[in-house]
């Protein structure tokens, strides 16, 4: 088993109240819950931060869209979208 360590925050009323009711759901304490939720919104912010990080070394290496270009493909997806809808 990994160590752990303690960590101490405040919550408004409302989100303790659902956090109460979704580790009652599960059958599981609310420090259970807390520190699941605490390493799933950990690991999804790491990813985001990596997809970013992928962008920024892209543009650094001038690996770069022109805006021009950006904008007549997200016209041409609108364009395509509304002629779908209007079928």
């Amino acid at each position: 088993m990994s160590k752990t360590a303690v960590i101490t925050a405040r919550v408004d009323e409302e989100t303790l109240a659902l956090v109460d009711r979704v580790s009652k759901a599960h059958n599981r304490s609310r420090a259970w819950f807390v520190s699941r939720a605490i390493a799933e919104a950990a690991r999804k912010e790491a990813e985001f931060l990596a997809f970013v990080q992928v962008g920024i070394d892209a543009a650094d290496r001038g690996e770069l869209v022109p805006h021009e270009e950006v904008v007549a493909k997200i016209d041409a997806m609108i364009a395509r979208h509304k002629a779908r809808c209007a079928s």
